[in-house]
Protein backbone atom coordinates (compact mmCIF):
# COMPACT_ATOMS: atom_id res chain seq x y z
CA UNK A 1 0.00 0.00 0.00
CA UNK A 2 1.62 3.23 -1.13
CA UNK A 3 2.33 5.46 1.95
CA UNK A 4 0.21 8.59 2.26
CA UNK A 5 1.82 11.59 3.83
CA UNK A 6 0.69 13.62 6.58
CA UNK A 7 0.02 17.22 4.34
CA UNK A 8 -0.23 20.21 7.13
CA UNK A 9 -1.17 23.31 5.34
CA UNK A 10 -0.47 27.33 6.67
CA UNK A 11 -1.63 30.70 5.56
CA UNK A 12 -1.83 33.87 7.39
CA UNK A 13 -4.12 36.67 7.08
CA UNK A 14 -3.81 40.52 6.43
CA UNK A 15 -5.88 43.37 5.12
CA UNK A 16 -3.96 44.80 1.47
CA UNK A 17 -4.98 47.99 2.54
CA UNK A 18 -3.15 48.25 5.18
CA UNK A 19 0.76 47.76 3.07
CA UNK A 20 0.69 50.70 1.64
CA UNK A 21 -0.14 52.82 5.28
CA UNK A 22 2.40 51.09 7.31
CA UNK A 23 5.74 50.41 5.87
CA UNK A 24 7.56 47.22 6.97
CA UNK A 25 4.09 45.85 8.22
CA UNK A 26 3.68 43.28 5.73
CA UNK A 27 7.20 42.04 5.72
CA UNK A 28 7.43 41.57 9.39
CA UNK A 29 4.45 39.81 9.18
CA UNK A 30 4.99 37.93 6.54
CA UNK A 31 7.82 36.63 8.61
CA UNK A 32 5.82 35.72 11.22
CA UNK A 33 4.37 32.71 9.20
CA UNK A 34 7.57 31.97 8.09
CA UNK A 35 8.57 31.44 11.91
CA UNK A 36 5.50 29.69 12.27
CA UNK A 37 6.69 27.31 9.33
CA UNK A 38 9.53 26.30 10.58
CA UNK A 39 7.77 25.34 13.75
CA UNK A 40 5.20 23.14 11.75
CA UNK A 41 8.34 21.46 9.76
CA UNK A 42 10.09 20.52 13.38
CA UNK A 43 6.91 17.88 13.85
CA UNK A 44 8.40 16.07 10.60
CA UNK A 45 5.23 17.56 8.56
CA UNK A 46 4.91 18.24 4.88
CA UNK A 47 4.13 21.69 5.27
CA UNK A 48 2.10 23.37 2.27
CA UNK A 49 2.44 27.17 2.92
CA UNK A 50 0.61 29.86 1.50
CA UNK A 51 1.89 32.99 2.46
CA UNK A 52 -0.12 35.89 3.41
CA UNK A 53 -3.94 35.78 2.18
CA UNK A 54 -4.66 39.82 2.30
CA UNK A 55 -7.86 39.44 -0.68
CA UNK A 56 -10.59 37.48 -1.60
CA UNK A 57 -9.07 36.53 -5.22
CA UNK A 58 -6.03 35.22 -2.97
CA UNK A 59 -8.23 33.24 -0.91
CA UNK A 60 -10.10 31.98 -3.57
CA UNK A 61 -7.09 30.64 -5.35
CA UNK A 62 -5.56 29.61 -1.78
CA UNK A 63 -8.88 27.37 -1.43
CA UNK A 64 -8.32 25.58 -4.48
CA UNK A 65 -4.19 25.01 -3.92
CA UNK A 66 -4.97 23.23 -0.44
CA UNK A 67 -7.74 21.42 -1.98
CA UNK A 68 -5.08 20.70 -5.43
CA UNK A 69 -2.75 19.37 -2.26
CA UNK A 70 -4.53 17.80 -0.56
CA UNK A 71 -3.98 18.90 2.86
CA UNK A 72 -5.16 17.16 5.88
CA UNK A 73 -5.27 20.29 8.20
CA UNK A 74 -4.66 23.30 7.77
CA UNK A 75 -3.15 25.99 10.29
CA UNK A 76 -5.29 30.00 10.02
CA UNK A 77 -2.16 32.29 11.22
CA UNK A 78 -4.19 35.70 12.40
CA UNK A 79 -1.27 38.06 11.94
CA UNK A 80 -3.50 40.79 12.23
CA UNK A 81 -6.83 42.10 11.66
CA UNK A 82 -8.29 40.99 7.92
CA UNK A 83 -11.70 40.40 6.57
CA UNK A 84 -13.46 37.28 6.92
CA UNK A 85 -13.72 37.57 2.69
CA UNK A 86 -9.93 36.30 3.25
CA UNK A 87 -10.80 33.05 5.27
CA UNK A 88 -14.10 31.44 4.25
CA UNK A 89 -13.23 30.75 1.11
CA UNK A 90 -10.07 29.47 1.56
CA UNK A 91 -11.67 26.81 4.62
CA UNK A 92 -14.91 26.30 2.80
CA UNK A 93 -13.07 24.95 -0.83
CA UNK A 94 -10.24 22.91 1.20
CA UNK A 95 -13.14 20.74 3.11
CA UNK A 96 -10.52 19.89 5.89
CA UNK A 97 -10.33 20.78 9.40
CA UNK A 98 -9.27 24.29 10.70
CA UNK A 99 -6.84 25.39 13.49
CA UNK A 100 -7.00 29.22 14.03
CA UNK A 101 -3.48 30.31 15.73
CA UNK A 102 -4.50 33.63 17.61
CA UNK A 103 -0.53 34.10 18.23
CA UNK A 104 0.63 37.56 19.42
CA UNK A 105 4.30 38.16 18.71
CA UNK A 106 5.52 39.00 22.37
CA UNK A 107 3.30 38.67 25.57
CA UNK A 108 2.20 42.28 25.67
CA UNK A 109 2.31 45.49 23.77
CA UNK A 110 5.51 47.71 25.17
CA UNK A 111 3.10 50.52 26.19
CA UNK A 112 5.91 53.19 27.06
CA UNK A 113 8.31 52.38 24.22
CA UNK A 114 5.33 52.79 21.60
CA UNK A 115 3.98 55.89 23.02
CA UNK A 116 7.38 57.49 22.52
CA UNK A 117 7.77 56.72 18.57
CA UNK A 118 5.62 60.23 18.97
CA UNK A 119 4.30 59.42 15.22
CA UNK A 120 0.87 58.03 15.02
CA UNK A 121 1.75 56.25 12.25
CA UNK A 122 4.27 54.22 13.27
CA UNK A 123 2.79 53.75 16.73
CA UNK A 124 -0.59 52.29 14.47
CA UNK A 125 1.72 50.09 13.00
CA UNK A 126 3.15 48.39 15.74
CA UNK A 127 -0.44 48.50 17.30
CA UNK A 128 -1.04 46.32 14.50
CA UNK A 129 1.60 44.03 14.47
CA UNK A 130 -0.14 42.85 18.01
CA UNK A 131 -3.88 42.84 16.74
CA UNK A 132 -4.12 39.25 15.42
CA UNK A 133 -7.09 38.87 18.67
CA UNK A 134 -9.07 41.29 17.01
CA UNK A 135 -10.34 39.58 13.65
CA UNK A 136 -11.03 36.26 15.53
CA UNK A 137 -14.46 36.78 16.83
CA UNK A 138 -15.17 37.62 13.24
CA UNK A 139 -14.17 34.74 11.81
CA UNK A 140 -15.29 32.82 14.11
CA UNK A 141 -18.92 34.07 13.21
CA UNK A 142 -18.49 33.37 9.74
CA UNK A 143 -17.49 30.17 10.55
CA UNK A 144 -20.23 28.83 12.49
CA UNK A 145 -22.82 30.54 10.13
CA UNK A 146 -21.21 28.65 7.49
CA UNK A 147 -21.42 25.31 9.65
CA UNK A 148 -17.63 25.20 9.60
CA UNK A 149 -15.92 23.32 12.53
CA UNK A 150 -12.98 24.91 13.70
CA UNK A 151 -10.34 24.93 16.76
CA UNK A 152 -8.30 27.54 18.27
CA UNK A 153 -4.72 28.27 19.68
CA UNK A 154 -4.64 31.54 21.71
CA UNK A 155 -0.94 32.73 23.21
CA UNK A 156 2.33 33.95 22.08
CA UNK A 157 4.46 33.10 19.00
CA UNK A 158 7.20 31.76 21.07
CA UNK A 159 5.26 30.67 23.74
CA UNK A 160 5.87 26.59 24.49
CA UNK A 161 2.10 25.87 25.37
CA UNK A 162 1.06 26.77 21.97
CA UNK A 163 3.43 24.33 20.17
CA UNK A 164 2.68 21.82 22.60
CA UNK A 165 -1.02 21.98 21.41
CA UNK A 166 0.36 22.28 17.95
CA UNK A 167 1.85 19.29 18.04
CA UNK A 168 -0.72 17.66 19.98
CA UNK A 169 -2.58 18.85 16.94
CA UNK A 170 -0.61 17.61 14.09
CA UNK A 171 -0.16 14.61 15.57
CA UNK A 172 -3.74 13.37 15.72
CA UNK A 173 -3.77 14.70 12.35
CA UNK A 174 -1.11 11.99 11.47
CA UNK A 175 -3.17 9.14 13.33
CA UNK A 176 -6.47 10.40 11.63
CA UNK A 177 -4.44 9.96 7.84
CA UNK A 178 -2.83 6.54 9.65
CA UNK A 179 -6.49 5.56 10.39
CA UNK A 180 -7.58 6.24 6.53
CA UNK A 181 -5.08 4.45 4.91
CA UNK A 182 -5.20 1.34 7.65
CA UNK A 183 -6.18 -2.38 6.28
CA UNK A 184 -8.15 -3.71 9.50
CA UNK A 185 -8.07 -7.76 9.12
CA UNK A 186 -10.84 -9.56 9.86
CA UNK A 187 -9.82 -13.42 10.75
CA UNK A 188 -12.64 -15.82 12.03
CA UNK A 189 -15.85 -14.86 13.91
CA UNK A 190 -17.06 -13.14 17.03
CA UNK A 191 -17.41 -15.37 19.80
CA UNK A 192 -20.54 -16.61 20.93
CA UNK A 193 -23.21 -14.03 22.67
CA UNK A 194 -20.60 -11.97 23.42
CA UNK A 195 -23.04 -9.26 22.36
CA UNK A 196 -21.41 -5.93 22.98
CA UNK A 197 -18.49 -6.36 21.05
CA UNK A 198 -20.71 -6.99 18.06
CA UNK A 199 -19.67 -4.02 15.48
CA UNK A 200 -21.29 -2.32 12.76
CA UNK A 201 -18.44 -2.48 9.91
CA UNK A 202 -19.83 0.01 7.53
CA UNK A 203 -19.66 2.29 10.23
CA UNK A 204 -16.77 1.69 11.14
CA UNK A 205 -15.47 2.72 7.69
CA UNK A 206 -17.72 5.11 7.76
CA UNK A 207 -16.05 7.22 10.82
CA UNK A 208 -12.23 6.20 10.49
CA UNK A 209 -11.40 5.22 7.35
CA UNK A 210 -9.76 2.44 6.24
CA UNK A 211 -10.29 -0.99 4.50
CA UNK A 212 -11.66 -4.29 5.97
CA UNK A 213 -10.00 -7.17 4.62
CA UNK A 214 -12.14 -10.88 5.42
CA UNK A 215 -9.84 -13.38 5.97
CA UNK A 216 -9.94 -17.21 6.61
CA UNK A 217 -8.63 -18.76 8.80
CA UNK A 218 -7.72 -21.45 6.66
CA UNK A 219 -5.38 -19.31 4.54
CA UNK A 220 -3.36 -19.13 7.81
CA UNK A 221 -3.64 -22.94 8.51
CA UNK A 222 -2.34 -23.47 5.01
CA UNK A 223 0.79 -21.05 4.92
CA UNK A 224 1.78 -22.92 8.36
CA UNK A 225 2.04 -26.34 6.56
CA UNK A 226 4.94 -24.49 4.30
CA UNK A 227 6.69 -22.95 7.03
CA UNK A 228 10.35 -24.58 7.34
CA UNK A 229 12.37 -26.23 10.14
CA UNK A 230 14.69 -23.67 9.74
CA UNK A 231 12.09 -20.86 10.01
CA UNK A 232 11.01 -22.71 13.14
CA UNK A 233 14.33 -23.02 14.95
CA UNK A 234 14.93 -19.56 14.25
CA UNK A 235 11.77 -18.48 15.52
CA UNK A 236 12.24 -19.99 18.71
CA UNK A 237 16.00 -18.80 19.20
CA UNK A 238 14.19 -15.35 18.52
CA UNK A 239 11.53 -15.95 21.30
CA UNK A 240 14.05 -16.80 23.28
CA UNK A 241 15.85 -13.23 22.95
CA UNK A 242 12.46 -11.55 22.99
CA UNK A 243 10.44 -13.30 25.90
CA UNK A 244 11.43 -15.11 29.46
CA UNK A 245 10.60 -18.45 28.30
CA UNK A 246 9.83 -20.06 31.32
CA UNK A 247 11.33 -23.65 31.99
CA UNK A 248 8.03 -25.69 31.88
CA UNK A 249 7.67 -24.39 28.15
CA UNK A 250 7.47 -27.79 26.38
CA UNK A 251 10.08 -27.40 23.20
CA UNK A 252 7.05 -28.96 20.85
CA UNK A 253 4.84 -25.96 22.03
CA UNK A 254 7.62 -23.17 21.03
CA UNK A 255 7.87 -25.02 17.71
CA UNK A 256 4.28 -25.09 17.31
CA UNK A 257 3.94 -21.34 18.05
CA UNK A 258 7.20 -20.55 16.22
CA UNK A 259 5.21 -22.02 12.96
CA UNK A 260 2.23 -20.01 13.56
CA UNK A 261 4.29 -16.76 14.07
CA UNK A 262 5.91 -17.31 10.95
CA UNK A 263 2.72 -18.39 9.13
CA UNK A 264 1.12 -14.98 10.68
CA UNK A 265 3.58 -12.61 9.19
CA UNK A 266 3.53 -14.12 5.73
CA UNK A 267 -0.62 -13.22 5.91
CA UNK A 268 -0.09 -10.10 6.98
CA UNK A 269 2.59 -9.15 4.50
CA UNK A 270 0.42 -10.98 1.78
CA UNK A 271 -2.66 -8.72 2.80
CA UNK A 272 -0.47 -5.30 3.59
CA UNK A 273 -2.43 -5.51 7.02
CA UNK A 274 -1.84 -2.80 9.81
CA UNK A 275 -4.08 -4.14 12.49
CA UNK A 276 -5.96 -7.79 13.41
CA UNK A 277 -8.76 -8.85 14.84
CA UNK A 278 -9.58 -12.49 15.34
CA UNK A 279 -11.23 -15.09 17.23
CA UNK A 280 -12.09 -18.94 15.87
CA UNK A 281 -12.55 -22.34 17.54
CA UNK A 282 -11.67 -24.81 14.94
CA UNK A 283 -12.50 -27.49 17.29
CA UNK A 284 -10.79 -30.91 16.69
CA UNK A 285 -8.87 -29.71 13.94
CA UNK A 286 -6.05 -27.75 11.60
CA UNK A 287 -7.28 -24.59 12.54
CA UNK A 288 -7.95 -25.33 16.33
CA UNK A 289 -3.74 -26.06 16.27
CA UNK A 290 -3.17 -22.72 14.47
CA UNK A 291 -5.53 -20.46 16.49
CA UNK A 292 -4.56 -22.11 19.75
CA UNK A 293 -0.89 -21.36 18.85
CA UNK A 294 -0.89 -17.89 17.71
CA UNK A 295 -0.36 -15.84 20.93
CA UNK A 296 3.31 -15.62 20.92
CA UNK A 297 3.30 -14.40 17.02
CA UNK A 298 0.33 -12.09 17.87
CA UNK A 299 2.26 -10.40 20.74
CA UNK A 300 5.25 -9.93 18.20
CA UNK A 301 2.80 -8.36 15.76
CA UNK A 302 1.27 -5.36 18.53
CA UNK A 303 5.16 -5.08 19.30
CA UNK A 304 5.62 -4.02 15.17
CA UNK A 305 2.83 -1.55 15.50
CA UNK A 306 0.32 -4.29 14.12
CA UNK A 307 -1.78 -4.53 16.87
CA UNK A 308 -3.96 -7.90 17.07
CA UNK A 309 -7.05 -7.79 19.02
CA UNK A 310 -8.64 -11.27 19.96
CA UNK A 311 -12.50 -12.44 20.46
CA UNK A 312 -12.91 -10.46 17.10
CA UNK A 313 -13.38 -7.47 18.96
CA UNK A 314 -13.27 -4.96 15.87
CA UNK A 315 -13.84 -1.57 18.09
CA UNK A 316 -10.61 -2.75 20.22
CA UNK A 317 -8.52 -3.10 17.10
CA UNK A 318 -9.29 0.37 16.29
CA UNK A 319 -8.47 1.91 19.49
CA UNK A 320 -5.07 -0.49 20.00
CA UNK A 321 -4.21 1.24 16.46
CA UNK A 322 -5.40 4.94 17.53
CA UNK A 323 -3.09 4.39 20.85
CA UNK A 324 -0.38 2.36 18.85
CA UNK A 325 -0.19 5.65 16.50
CA UNK A 326 -0.27 7.86 19.39
CA UNK A 327 2.99 6.12 20.42
CA UNK A 328 1.39 5.01 23.72
CA UNK A 329 1.29 1.21 22.91
CA UNK A 330 -1.88 0.04 23.02
CA UNK A 331 -2.30 -3.68 24.51
CA UNK A 332 -5.85 -5.67 24.51
CA UNK A 333 -7.14 -5.43 27.87
CA UNK A 334 -10.86 -5.34 30.31
CA UNK A 335 -11.08 -4.83 33.96
CA UNK A 336 -11.82 -8.41 36.33
CA UNK A 337 -11.68 -8.07 39.37
CA UNK A 338 -11.26 -5.08 42.06
CA UNK A 339 -8.90 -4.62 45.27
CA UNK A 340 -11.51 -2.20 47.88
CA UNK A 341 -8.49 -2.90 49.62
CA UNK A 342 -5.80 -0.56 47.57
CA UNK A 343 -8.30 0.97 45.70
CA UNK A 344 -7.44 -0.08 42.57
CA UNK A 345 -8.93 -1.79 39.50
CA UNK A 346 -7.71 -4.99 38.04
CA UNK A 347 -6.99 -4.93 34.45
CA UNK A 348 -5.76 -7.67 31.80
CA UNK A 349 -6.50 -10.59 29.56
CA UNK A 350 -5.98 -13.27 28.10
CA UNK A 351 -3.85 -13.66 24.49
CA UNK A 352 -0.83 -11.27 23.33
CA UNK A 353 0.53 -8.45 25.01
CA UNK A 354 2.45 -5.92 23.90
CA UNK A 355 6.00 -6.12 24.55
CA UNK A 356 7.13 -2.69 23.88
CA UNK A 357 4.66 -1.02 27.15
CA UNK A 358 5.91 -4.40 29.41
CA UNK A 359 7.51 -3.65 32.54
CA UNK A 360 10.09 -5.91 32.18
CA UNK A 361 10.64 -8.96 30.03
CA UNK A 362 7.28 -11.00 29.15
CA UNK A 363 6.68 -14.14 30.12
CA UNK A 364 5.79 -17.29 28.81
CA UNK A 365 4.08 -19.65 30.28
CA UNK A 366 1.65 -23.29 29.24
CA UNK A 367 -1.67 -23.30 30.15
CA UNK A 368 -3.52 -26.77 29.69
CA UNK A 369 -6.63 -25.26 29.20
CA UNK A 370 -7.71 -21.67 27.52
CA UNK A 371 -10.56 -20.13 29.74
CA UNK A 372 -13.82 -19.96 28.21
CA UNK A 373 -11.70 -21.15 24.53
CA UNK A 374 -10.94 -24.43 22.58
CA UNK A 375 -7.42 -25.45 22.93
CA UNK A 376 -4.28 -25.16 25.00
CA UNK A 377 -0.79 -23.66 24.39
CA UNK A 378 1.62 -20.97 25.35
CA UNK A 379 0.12 -18.08 26.52
CA UNK A 380 2.13 -14.58 27.66
CA UNK A 381 1.98 -12.75 31.58
CA UNK A 382 2.88 -9.45 31.58
CA UNK A 383 2.18 -6.04 33.54
CA UNK A 384 1.96 -2.64 31.98
CA UNK A 385 4.96 -0.44 32.73
CA UNK A 386 4.55 1.14 36.26
CA UNK A 387 3.77 4.78 35.86
CA UNK A 388 0.88 7.14 33.49
CA UNK A 389 -1.48 5.08 31.65
CA UNK A 390 -4.56 5.80 29.39
CA UNK A 391 -7.78 3.96 28.72
CA UNK A 392 -9.66 3.63 25.34
CA UNK A 393 -12.75 2.18 24.56
CA UNK A 394 -14.36 3.10 20.73
CA UNK A 395 -18.28 2.94 21.35
CA UNK A 396 -20.91 2.17 19.15
CA UNK A 397 -23.83 4.30 20.34
CA UNK A 398 -27.63 3.21 20.29
CA UNK A 399 -27.85 6.69 17.45
CA UNK A 400 -25.59 5.28 15.14
CA UNK A 401 -22.93 6.93 16.03
CA UNK A 402 -19.26 6.41 17.47
CA UNK A 403 -17.54 8.30 19.95
CA UNK A 404 -14.53 7.55 22.12
CA UNK A 405 -14.16 6.93 25.75
CA UNK A 406 -10.72 7.59 27.72
CA UNK A 407 -9.46 8.25 30.82
CA UNK A 408 -6.17 8.47 32.56
CA UNK A 409 -4.78 6.11 35.59
CA UNK A 410 -1.52 5.15 36.97
CA UNK A 411 -0.12 1.41 36.51
CA UNK A 412 1.22 0.99 40.07
CA UNK A 413 3.36 -1.86 41.75
CA UNK A 414 1.89 -4.52 43.87
CA UNK A 415 0.81 -7.83 43.72
CA UNK A 416 -0.70 -9.74 40.21
CA UNK A 417 -2.46 -13.24 39.23
CA UNK A 418 0.56 -15.11 37.74
CA UNK A 419 -1.73 -17.46 35.62
CA UNK A 420 -0.33 -16.70 32.20
CA UNK A 421 -2.29 -13.20 31.25
CA UNK A 422 -1.67 -10.03 31.16
CA UNK A 423 -2.29 -8.41 34.08
CA UNK A 424 -1.84 -4.88 36.02
CA UNK A 425 -3.22 -2.71 39.07
CA UNK A 426 -4.26 0.79 38.16
CA UNK A 427 -5.29 3.56 40.39
CA UNK A 428 -7.84 6.29 39.55
CA UNK A 429 -7.80 9.79 40.40
CA UNK A 430 -11.36 9.12 41.08
CA UNK A 431 -11.29 6.00 43.11
CA UNK A 432 -11.95 2.48 41.73
CA UNK A 433 -15.49 2.31 42.65
CA UNK A 434 -15.99 5.98 40.81
CA UNK A 435 -14.07 4.94 38.08
CA UNK A 436 -16.03 1.75 37.28
CA UNK A 437 -19.62 3.13 37.46
CA UNK A 438 -18.70 6.26 35.52
CA UNK A 439 -17.06 4.31 32.37
CA UNK A 440 -19.67 1.61 32.26
CA UNK A 441 -22.44 4.23 31.91
CA UNK A 442 -20.55 5.83 29.03
CA UNK A 443 -21.94 2.36 26.97
CA UNK A 444 -18.30 0.98 26.74
CA UNK A 445 -17.55 -2.86 25.89
CA UNK A 446 -15.68 -4.62 27.74
CA UNK A 447 -12.60 -4.08 26.50
CA UNK A 448 -10.62 -1.68 25.96
CA UNK A 449 -7.03 -0.32 25.24
CA UNK A 450 -4.03 0.39 27.33
CA UNK A 451 -1.05 2.88 26.71
CA UNK A 452 1.79 4.40 28.83
CA UNK A 453 1.09 8.19 29.14
CA UNK A 454 -1.54 10.77 30.08
CA UNK A 455 -2.53 11.47 26.31
CA UNK A 456 -6.54 12.26 26.83
CA UNK A 457 -6.20 15.70 25.63
CA UNK A 458 -4.69 13.95 21.83
CA UNK A 459 -7.36 11.37 21.99
CA UNK A 460 -10.05 14.65 22.42
CA UNK A 461 -8.08 16.33 19.21
CA UNK A 462 -8.47 13.32 17.14
CA UNK A 463 -12.04 13.01 18.13
CA UNK A 464 -12.72 16.19 17.24
CA UNK A 465 -10.51 15.91 13.40
CA UNK A 466 -13.02 12.67 13.08
CA UNK A 467 -15.90 14.78 13.98
CA UNK A 468 -17.11 12.70 16.69
CA UNK A 469 -17.80 12.24 20.77
CA UNK A 470 -15.43 11.62 23.11
CA UNK A 471 -15.97 11.37 26.58
CA UNK A 472 -12.74 11.83 29.78
CA UNK A 473 -13.95 9.84 32.24
CA UNK A 474 -12.10 11.36 35.51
Amino acid sequence: MEKYELKVGLFGIGLDAYWEQFDGLEQRLRGYINVVEDKLKTSGSHVVNLGLIDTSEKATAAGHHFRQADVDLIFLYVTTYALSSTVLPVVKRAKVPVVILNLSPEPAINYTELNKLNDRTKMTAEWLAFCSACPVPEIANVFRRSGIPFHQITGCLNELYVWKEVDEWIQAASVANVMAHNRLGLMGNYYSGMLDIYSNLTLQNAVFGGHMEIIEVDELTGLRQNVSGMQIRERVEYFKEVFDVQDDCAAGELERAARTSVALDELIQKHNIGSLAYYHKGTGNENEDTMSSIILGASLLNARGIPTAGEYEVKNAQAMKIMDRFGAGGSFTEYYAMDYTDDVVLLGHDGPGHIAIAEGKIKVRPLKVYHGKVGKGLSVEMAVRHGPVTLLSVVENVNGTISLVCAEAESVKGPTLEIGNTNSRYKFRNGARNFVESWNSCGCAHHCAVGVGHISSKIKKLADLLGIGVVVVS
